[in-house]
């Protein structure tokens, strides 16, 4: 996401219809983002869940660190 921030803009170089709407006020600070495609955002998020999944199903490995410590913790327990 892109964003543009101006600090002390002046006022007097703002659009009319955005003028009317701050009185007397002399410089404001404006902040422009650009809006991101809701496709895109869409297909981004089904990707991750996409791996999220096969991630999921994958059989953990001998040398899986998070299956080593749980290993361990394990044999602490007992």
């Amino acid at each position: 996401m892109n964003k543009i921030v101006r600090e002390h803009y002046p006022v007097e170089r703002l659009p009319e219809d955005l003028r009317a709407e701050l009185g007397l006020a002399r410089t404001v600070t404006v902040v422009i983002e650009t809006e991101e495609d809701q496709s895109r955002s869409t297909a981004r998020a089904a990707a991750v869940r996409e791996l999220l999944e096969h991630r999921r199903q994958l059989v953990p490995s001998v040398d899986d660190p998070v299956e080593r410590v749980r290993k361990l913790r394990d044999e602490w327990d007992s």
